[in-house]
């Protein structure tokens, strides 16, 4: 079907979409296609198929797979699995859902595409708003954190993991802790580079591993956790809410949601949740805290690191 074709079609059935609840017809389209998403964990891949619609709303719902699959640049089998990801049998129940709030989209506003942006950039920062709700419950009752931070201020040396995704929030605890910490190793490879870290890391006194771990989760990063705990190091595991493998093989595990409506999740929560664990620490022993602070503030000043 044309490009002209199809926008004919839209403008004769824009005036009474049918199949839809009266309710739905309400909404704006903008959230109608939102809805679809939401709730869901889309792979980067899918979250480029569902940017396409959202930018092309009114051509998407309207193209056969294999129009979609070269429109995005995936495989046919990929628009399959996005479909079957948001709870349809396939890409033809999916359209038939979509091409409704297309119509709708033509009959209402020219400007639905940036009505659609803006609201999908919105819609993402109030999920992360209530990821980081979800951390202020968990904080609610601080002994847990209190008792965990001081379990990982005693561990000399303290390992910190995290693989692939992972590695950033790994890196930032890592650095900030070497501030109060006197032996923080990091490990971002996995394999047997992560394994020799984590004998060494035993060997030489330390007895917690803290471990990060992001979706997608990745095999190994089950297998570092695993290796650590069968060195005789104890594991306190930073995640989504995600229940699986890696949860049952940690001794601690504190869940944070990531934020999955974007292109690329982001971190919000995992973040407010490092940076509690790190005041834990710092509480656990404040004078050490504060002597550290202090040596590496003093150092900063006479090499001139900072503006």
């Amino acid at each position: 079907m044309s490009s002209g074709q199809q926008q004919a079609r839209a403008q004769a059935a824009a005036i009474t979409p049918s199949g839809q609840p009266s309710s739905e017809q309400g909404r704006a389209p903008a959230d109608r296609l939102l809805a679809l998403f939401d709730g869901h964990r889309l792979s980067p891949g899918q979250r480029r198929i569902a940017q396409y619609m959202i930018d092309h709303l009114t051509e998407a719902a309207f193209l056969s797979i294999t129009e979609l699959a070269e429109r995005v640049g995936v495989s046919q089998p990929s628009v399959t699995r996005f479909a079957v990801s948001l709870g349809y049998s396939g890409y033809p129940a999916l359209r038939e859902v979509l091409q409704p709030i297309a119509l709708s989209a033509v009959a209402g506003s020219p400007d639905s595409r940036e009505e659609i942006r803006r609201n999908e950039l919105q819609a993402a920062v109030d999920a992360e708003i209530e990821n980081l709700e979800s951390v202020r419950r968990l904080l609610a009752d601080t002994n847990q954190v209190l008792d965990i931070g001081r379990e990982l201020a005693r561990s000399v040396p303290l390992t910190v993991l995290g693989l692939r995704i992972s590695v950033s929030l790994a890196e930032y605890f890592a650095y900030a802790a070497r501030r109060i910490h006197p032996d923080v190793r990091l490990v971002t490879r996995g394999g047997s580079v992560a394994f020799d870290a984590l004998l060494q890391s035993r060997a030489a006194g330390g007895s917690w591993v803290l471990a990060f771990a992001m979706p997608r989760h990745a095999k190994e990063t089950l297998a570092a956790v695993r290796a650590a705990r069968s060195t005789g190091l104890r594991v306190v595991l930073i995640t989504d809410p995600t229940l699986g493998p890696l949860v049952d093989e940690a001794d601690v595990a504190l869940t944070a949601g990531t934020g999955s409506r974007l292109v690329f999740d982001s971190y919000a929560a995992p973040g407010m949740l490092s940076a509690a664990l790190l005041q834990a620490m710092a509480d656990a022993d404040p004078e050490r805290t504060q002597a550290r602070l202090e040596s590496y503030e003093q150092a900063a000043d006479q090499h001139g690191f900072f503006l």
